[in-house]
Protein backbone atom coordinates (compact mmCIF):
# COMPACT_ATOMS: atom_id res chain seq x y z
CA UNK A 1 0.00 0.00 0.00
CA UNK A 2 1.15 3.41 -1.37
CA UNK A 3 1.52 6.66 1.15
CA UNK A 4 -0.75 8.13 -0.81
CA UNK A 5 -3.71 6.22 -0.94
CA UNK A 6 -3.10 5.75 2.86
CA UNK A 7 -3.68 9.09 3.29
CA UNK A 8 -6.26 9.35 1.08
CA UNK A 9 -8.09 7.11 3.11
CA UNK A 10 -7.07 8.63 6.61
CA UNK A 11 -8.73 11.75 5.25
CA UNK A 12 -11.86 9.67 4.15
CA UNK A 13 -12.03 8.56 7.72
CA UNK A 14 -11.66 12.19 9.22
CA UNK A 15 -13.42 14.38 7.63
CA UNK A 16 -13.28 17.10 10.41
CA UNK A 17 -9.33 16.75 10.03
CA UNK A 18 -9.86 17.90 6.49
CA UNK A 19 -12.48 20.43 7.42
CA UNK A 20 -10.43 22.17 10.52
CA UNK A 21 -7.51 22.13 8.30
CA UNK A 22 -9.39 23.59 5.73
CA UNK A 23 -10.68 26.50 7.77
CA UNK A 24 -7.38 27.01 9.76
CA UNK A 25 -5.29 27.35 5.62
CA UNK A 26 -8.27 29.62 4.81
CA UNK A 27 -7.46 31.69 7.90
CA UNK A 28 -3.46 32.15 7.27
CA UNK A 29 -4.15 33.60 4.00
CA UNK A 30 -6.57 35.67 4.75
CA UNK A 31 -3.94 37.07 7.38
CA UNK A 32 -0.96 36.96 5.22
CA UNK A 33 -3.16 38.98 2.58
CA UNK A 34 -4.43 41.40 5.25
CA UNK A 35 -0.72 42.31 6.47
CA UNK A 36 0.97 42.44 2.87
CA UNK A 37 -2.61 43.71 0.68
CA UNK A 38 -5.95 45.35 1.46
CA UNK A 39 -7.87 46.55 -1.53
CA UNK A 40 -8.46 50.03 0.49
CA UNK A 41 -6.64 52.05 3.36
CA UNK A 42 -8.42 49.91 6.22
CA UNK A 43 -7.84 53.55 8.37
CA UNK A 44 -9.14 55.73 5.85
CA UNK A 45 -12.19 57.62 6.62
CA UNK A 46 -14.97 58.18 3.67
CA UNK A 47 -18.27 60.16 5.73
CA UNK A 48 -20.22 60.56 2.39
CA UNK A 49 -19.49 56.53 2.38
CA UNK A 50 -20.64 55.83 5.50
CA UNK A 51 -23.12 52.24 6.12
CA UNK A 52 -23.23 51.85 2.45
CA UNK A 53 -24.36 48.44 1.53
CA UNK A 54 -22.43 45.54 -0.11
CA UNK A 55 -21.05 46.88 -3.53
CA UNK A 56 -19.09 46.58 -6.41
CA UNK A 57 -16.88 49.29 -5.02
CA UNK A 58 -17.55 47.93 -1.29
CA UNK A 59 -17.88 43.90 -1.53
CA UNK A 60 -19.13 43.72 2.15
CA UNK A 61 -19.92 47.44 2.34
CA UNK A 62 -18.57 50.32 4.42
CA UNK A 63 -18.64 51.00 8.56
CA UNK A 64 -20.24 53.67 10.19
CA UNK A 65 -17.09 56.05 9.23
CA UNK A 66 -17.10 55.34 5.56
CA UNK A 67 -14.09 52.18 5.67
CA UNK A 68 -14.03 49.46 3.79
CA UNK A 69 -15.09 46.37 6.05
CA UNK A 70 -13.42 43.92 4.12
CA UNK A 71 -10.12 45.97 3.96
CA UNK A 72 -11.04 45.81 7.88
CA UNK A 73 -11.71 42.15 8.07
CA UNK A 74 -8.44 41.42 6.65
CA UNK A 75 -6.13 43.42 8.48
CA UNK A 76 -8.43 42.67 11.36
CA UNK A 77 -7.46 38.95 10.99
CA UNK A 78 -3.24 40.13 10.43
CA UNK A 79 -3.76 41.49 13.76
CA UNK A 80 -5.21 38.58 15.96
CA UNK A 81 -3.49 36.03 14.29
CA UNK A 82 -0.38 37.47 15.24
CA UNK A 83 -1.18 38.17 18.81
CA UNK A 84 -2.54 34.53 18.98
CA UNK A 85 0.28 32.95 17.64
CA UNK A 86 2.73 35.15 19.72
CA UNK A 87 0.83 34.14 23.05
CA UNK A 88 0.37 30.78 22.36
CA UNK A 89 4.14 30.80 21.76
CA UNK A 90 5.13 32.56 25.01
CA UNK A 91 2.51 30.68 26.78
CA UNK A 92 3.71 27.13 25.26
CA UNK A 93 7.47 28.15 25.71
CA UNK A 94 7.53 29.23 28.95
CA UNK A 95 5.15 26.97 30.13
CA UNK A 96 7.24 23.81 29.07
CA UNK A 97 9.95 25.24 30.99
CA UNK A 98 8.53 25.43 34.09
CA UNK A 99 6.85 21.95 33.70
CA UNK A 100 9.99 20.36 32.55
CA UNK A 101 12.04 21.26 35.44
CA UNK A 102 9.00 21.03 37.73
CA UNK A 103 8.00 17.06 36.94
CA UNK A 104 11.91 16.13 35.95
CA UNK A 105 13.52 17.72 39.39
CA UNK A 106 10.64 17.22 41.76
CA UNK A 107 11.43 18.34 45.44
CA UNK A 108 11.33 21.76 46.17
CA UNK A 109 11.47 23.08 42.64
CA UNK A 110 8.29 21.54 41.87
CA UNK A 111 6.37 22.35 44.71
CA UNK A 112 7.68 26.01 44.56
CA UNK A 113 6.45 25.95 40.89
CA UNK A 114 3.60 23.89 41.35
CA UNK A 115 2.50 26.19 44.28
CA UNK A 116 2.67 29.34 42.37
CA UNK A 117 0.89 27.44 39.32
CA UNK A 118 -1.76 26.64 41.44
CA UNK A 119 -2.00 30.42 42.77
CA UNK A 120 -2.44 31.77 39.09
CA UNK A 121 -4.74 28.72 38.14
CA UNK A 122 -7.24 29.57 40.44
CA UNK A 123 -8.13 32.58 38.49
CA UNK A 124 -10.21 32.70 35.57
CA UNK A 125 -8.05 33.42 32.30
CA UNK A 126 -9.89 36.43 31.38
CA UNK A 127 -10.33 38.11 34.56
CA UNK A 128 -6.81 37.67 35.04
CA UNK A 129 -6.39 39.30 31.66
CA UNK A 130 -8.49 42.12 32.77
CA UNK A 131 -6.54 43.01 35.83
CA UNK A 132 -3.34 43.21 33.90
CA UNK A 133 -4.45 44.88 31.26
CA UNK A 134 -6.34 47.23 33.83
CA UNK A 135 -2.70 48.32 35.07
CA UNK A 136 -0.70 47.74 31.92
CA UNK A 137 -2.84 49.75 29.64
CA UNK A 138 -4.56 48.82 26.60
CA UNK A 139 -2.07 47.55 23.84
CA UNK A 140 -0.85 44.52 21.34
CA UNK A 141 1.85 43.90 23.82
CA UNK A 142 -0.20 44.26 26.73
CA UNK A 143 -2.72 41.78 25.60
CA UNK A 144 0.27 39.10 24.62
CA UNK A 145 1.64 39.34 28.50
CA UNK A 146 -1.61 39.12 30.06
CA UNK A 147 -2.98 36.07 28.04
CA UNK A 148 0.44 34.32 28.11
CA UNK A 149 -0.14 34.45 31.78
CA UNK A 150 -3.26 33.19 31.32
CA UNK A 151 -2.57 30.50 29.54
CA UNK A 152 0.20 29.47 30.35
CA UNK A 153 -0.65 27.43 34.08
CA UNK A 154 -2.29 24.39 31.85
CA UNK A 155 0.77 24.07 29.71
CA UNK A 156 2.34 23.86 33.18
CA UNK A 157 0.36 20.88 34.16
CA UNK A 158 0.13 19.20 30.71
CA UNK A 159 3.65 18.78 30.43
CA UNK A 160 4.41 18.14 34.28
CA UNK A 161 1.60 15.19 34.13
CA UNK A 162 3.89 14.22 31.02
CA UNK A 163 7.30 14.17 32.41
CA UNK A 164 6.07 12.56 35.49
CA UNK A 165 5.60 9.64 33.41
CA UNK A 166 8.34 9.69 31.16
CA UNK A 167 11.20 10.04 34.21
CA UNK A 168 11.01 6.48 35.23
CA UNK A 169 10.94 5.02 31.59
CA UNK A 170 13.98 3.19 30.83
CA UNK A 171 15.50 4.91 28.38
CA UNK A 172 15.91 7.99 30.79
CA UNK A 173 17.64 5.56 33.13
CA UNK A 174 20.29 4.85 30.34
CA UNK A 175 21.10 8.00 29.77
CA UNK A 176 21.69 8.32 33.25
CA UNK A 177 23.94 5.29 33.53
CA UNK A 178 25.57 6.73 30.50
CA UNK A 179 26.93 9.84 32.69
CA UNK A 180 24.95 12.17 30.78
CA UNK A 181 23.64 15.26 33.11
CA UNK A 182 19.94 15.99 34.24
CA UNK A 183 20.18 18.78 31.61
CA UNK A 184 20.96 16.65 28.91
CA UNK A 185 18.88 14.23 30.18
CA UNK A 186 15.61 16.67 30.17
CA UNK A 187 16.09 18.52 26.92
CA UNK A 188 17.49 14.99 25.02
CA UNK A 189 15.15 12.27 25.93
CA UNK A 190 12.24 13.70 28.25
CA UNK A 191 11.39 16.66 26.42
CA UNK A 192 10.59 15.54 22.50
CA UNK A 193 8.43 12.79 24.29
CA UNK A 194 6.66 15.34 25.38
CA UNK A 195 5.45 16.97 21.80
CA UNK A 196 2.52 14.88 21.32
CA UNK A 197 0.18 16.34 23.68
CA UNK A 198 1.92 20.07 23.30
CA UNK A 199 1.44 20.01 19.98
CA UNK A 200 -2.71 18.98 20.85
CA UNK A 201 -2.45 21.76 23.21
CA UNK A 202 -1.01 24.42 21.47
CA UNK A 203 -3.68 24.05 18.58
CA UNK A 204 -6.48 24.36 20.95
CA UNK A 205 -5.07 27.52 22.72
CA UNK A 206 -4.72 29.27 19.51
CA UNK A 207 -8.48 29.25 19.38
CA UNK A 208 -8.82 29.90 23.01
CA UNK A 209 -6.41 32.83 22.45
CA UNK A 210 -8.20 34.50 19.59
CA UNK A 211 -11.94 34.14 21.43
CA UNK A 212 -10.48 36.16 24.59
CA UNK A 213 -8.41 38.66 22.53
CA UNK A 214 -11.83 39.37 20.40
CA UNK A 215 -13.76 39.61 24.16
CA UNK A 216 -10.98 41.86 25.24
CA UNK A 217 -10.90 44.42 22.17
CA UNK A 218 -14.87 43.81 22.37
CA UNK A 219 -14.81 45.30 26.23
CA UNK A 220 -12.48 48.12 25.12
CA UNK A 221 -9.27 46.16 26.26
CA UNK A 222 -7.72 45.15 23.52
CA UNK A 223 -5.86 46.72 20.50
CA UNK A 224 -6.91 50.59 20.57
CA UNK A 225 -9.02 51.84 17.64
CA UNK A 226 -8.75 52.56 15.31
CA UNK A 227 -6.71 49.82 14.65
CA UNK A 228 -9.19 46.94 13.09
CA UNK A 229 -9.51 43.34 15.08
CA UNK A 230 -12.67 41.31 14.54
CA UNK A 231 -13.99 41.71 18.53
CA UNK A 232 -13.81 46.04 18.26
CA UNK A 233 -15.28 45.61 14.94
CA UNK A 234 -18.11 43.52 16.67
CA UNK A 235 -18.51 46.10 19.44
CA UNK A 236 -18.55 49.27 16.77
CA UNK A 237 -21.37 48.02 15.23
CA UNK A 238 -23.60 47.23 18.03
CA UNK A 239 -25.29 50.83 17.76
CA UNK A 240 -25.87 50.35 14.10
CA UNK A 241 -27.19 46.65 14.06
CA UNK A 242 -30.39 47.24 12.93
CA UNK A 243 -29.29 49.64 9.57
CA UNK A 244 -26.30 47.89 8.98
CA UNK A 245 -26.45 44.19 9.90
CA UNK A 246 -23.32 42.92 8.02
CA UNK A 247 -21.25 44.97 10.58
CA UNK A 248 -22.19 42.75 13.10
CA UNK A 249 -22.68 38.94 11.39
CA UNK A 250 -19.08 39.56 9.20
CA UNK A 251 -16.68 39.54 12.17
CA UNK A 252 -18.81 37.30 14.58
CA UNK A 253 -18.69 34.91 11.27
CA UNK A 254 -14.93 35.10 11.14
CA UNK A 255 -14.28 34.50 15.02
CA UNK A 256 -16.76 31.06 14.62
CA UNK A 257 -15.17 30.16 11.62
CA UNK A 258 -11.99 30.57 13.50
CA UNK A 259 -12.80 28.76 16.52
CA UNK A 260 -14.61 25.84 14.39
CA UNK A 261 -11.57 25.05 12.61
CA UNK A 262 -9.19 25.29 15.70
CA UNK A 263 -11.37 22.91 17.30
CA UNK A 264 -12.11 20.53 14.53
CA UNK A 265 -8.24 20.05 14.15
CA UNK A 266 -6.93 19.64 17.56
CA UNK A 267 -9.78 16.90 18.16
CA UNK A 268 -8.60 14.82 14.81
CA UNK A 269 -4.71 15.69 16.07
CA UNK A 270 -5.69 14.50 19.72
CA UNK A 271 -7.36 11.07 18.12
CA UNK A 272 -4.12 10.90 15.64
CA UNK A 273 -1.20 11.31 18.05
CA UNK A 274 -3.05 9.61 20.81
CA UNK A 275 -2.32 5.90 20.74
CA UNK A 276 -5.34 4.71 23.01
CA UNK A 277 -7.44 6.36 20.64
CA UNK A 278 -5.87 5.74 17.56
CA UNK A 279 -6.20 2.15 18.73
CA UNK A 280 -10.22 2.03 18.36
CA UNK A 281 -10.14 3.45 14.84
Amino acid sequence: MTALPSFLRLRRMQPNALLGGILMLVLGLTALTGLLWTPYDPLKINILQRLAGPSAAHWLGTDEFGRDVLSRLLAGAATSVWISLLTVTCAVTTGTLFGLSAGFLRGWPDRIIMACNDAVLAFPGILLALGLLSVLGASKYGIILALSLAYMPSVVRVVRGAVLSLREREFVEASRVMGNSELYTMLRHVLPNCTAPLIVLATSMFGWVLLSESALSFLGLGVPPPAPTWGNMLAASRPYIGQAVWLGILPGLCISLTLLGANLLGDALRDHLDPRLRGLK
